[in-house]
């Protein structure tokens, strides 16, 4: 195993749990203690963890993982979900993307689809999300409009000013979101209030609102406030979600979509 796929799994390990000690992980990847110590030891230094006597834990909250160690998890509901938004999204139309694991697998749904190879253009894409803006750059069908800003490294997000300055001046048909949360009673939320706001403004300037969210964001709520569930026009989940959680966001006028 390389030691990129072993940081990899011992970060997904480590936020599954909440802790780790090196015996521990040792046996789950099959390599020596002394490896795992190395291993703690480097990625407390870049302070994607904390060290503690023989074993390591979460640094902060688990959402502040860089956007790369987080993409395996819910992986294949990751990707039905985004092959489902993906189909709502009409060639010829201005669609935004915020960033995030699952809006990142909603763009790529989007580069494959056979009738999106062509158009002048055949999608206009508006993303404050780096990683997506150079996933499809490279498509020559595709317009990318940037929002500018400052970037966030963890998620590869552009906030602030600069990119509010940016939606300010554009309208676009459909907003996809990835949220951190998704409550019936108290909205879409995201942890880091920066991004929060630059995907409130995204709503604000679209004529409707996915959301995009696995089944174990539903029903949990977020330190920042993205928007009113009101201002969702669907919710695109996987199957595992909880009935009575749909039938509230139901209820509320949402277009349920369980893929």
């Amino acid at each position: 195993m390389s030691r990129d796929a072993r940081w990899k799994a011992l970060l997904e390990l480590l936020v599954e749990r909440g802790r780790l000690d090196v015996e521990e992980a040792a046996a789950e990847l099959a390599v020596s203690s002394a490896t795992i110590r190395r291993d703690f030891d480097q990625l407390a230094e870049q302070q994607m963890l904390v060290r503690t006597r023989g074993g390591a834990v979460v640094h902060g909250v688990s959402y502040e993982l860089p956007l790369r160690y987080k993409t395996a998890r819910h992986a294949s509901e990751k990707q039905r979900v985004a092959k489902a938004v993906a189909d709502l999204i009409a060639p010829g139309e201005a669609v935004g993307l915020t960033g995030g694991t699952t809006t990142t697998e909603v763009a790529r749904a989007l580069a494959v689809r056979s009738d999106l190879t062509s158009g002048s253009p055949a999608l206009t894409v508006v993303t404050n999300a780096l990683n997506i803006a150079n996933e499809l750059a490279v498509r020559p069908q595709f317009k990318i409009v940037v929002t500018g800003g400052v970037a966030r490294p963890q998620s590869y997000e552009l906030i602030g000013p600069l990119a509010d300055g940016v939606l300010g001046q554009i309208t676009i048909d459909v907003a996809v979101l990835g949220v951190v949360a998704f409550d019936s009673a108290h909205g879409a939320a995201a942890n880091d209030e920066a991004e929060a706001a630059i995907n409130r403004l995204l709503c604000e300037r679209a004529e409707r609102v996915i959301v995009a969210a696995d089944s174990s964001k539903l029903g949990r709520r977020a330190f920042a406030r993205i928007c009113a569930t009101e201002a969702v026009d669907t919710l695109v989940t996987d199957t595992a979600a909880d009935p009575e959680t749909l039938r509230r966001f139901e209820e509320a006028g949402l277009r349920v979509i369980a893929v």
